[in-house]
């Protein structure tokens, strides 16, 4: 009777495993054959006595392009026009990384302009304090 347990791995919903190790097991997920999206990586241990344990990974594949959009997001409410600011890029292979187009341009965000007229109505105000003194 061997004295390891038997390792299966599913990927999400399949009844058959993609792969069955004796434990312990290094192993590789190439990601590059799964589609992109949600999935599950469901792990089933079978100890030597027939008792079995199950673990459930969840996660998510994104080989294909990153798309970054600015203007709306999930979920919002919105009517009228709505400006849209839409890039996509590849991210290269694991060798070589493409700079072109892997920087996203985005919009200054409201709380800095907010800061930046806060700042300057405060220093309007204090230089005409300052006029005011020299002038006494």
């Amino acid at each position: 009777m061997d004295d390891k347990s038997t390792v299966f791995l599913f990927l999400d919903k399949e009844q058959t495993p993609f792969a069955e190790f004796v434990s312990p097991v290094n192993f590789e997920l190439d990601t590059r054959k799964i589609v992109d999206g949600k999935h599950e990586l469901k792990i089933i241990s079978k100890d030597p006595t027939g008792k079995e344990g199950i673990r459930i990974i969840p996660f998510e594949v994104k080989n294909g392009p990153a798309i970054a959009v600015e203007g709306i997001t999930e979920n919002a409410v919105v009517d009228g026009v709505v400006p849209l600011m839409i890039n996509a890029y590849g991210k290269g292979d694991q060798k070589q990384f493409l700079i072109t187009g892997s920087e996203t341009p985005q919009s200054i965000p409201a709380w800095i302009w907010i800061l930046l007229v806060g700042f300057l109505g405060w220093s309007i105000y204090y230089l005409i304090r300052y006029i005011d003194l020299v002038n006494i």
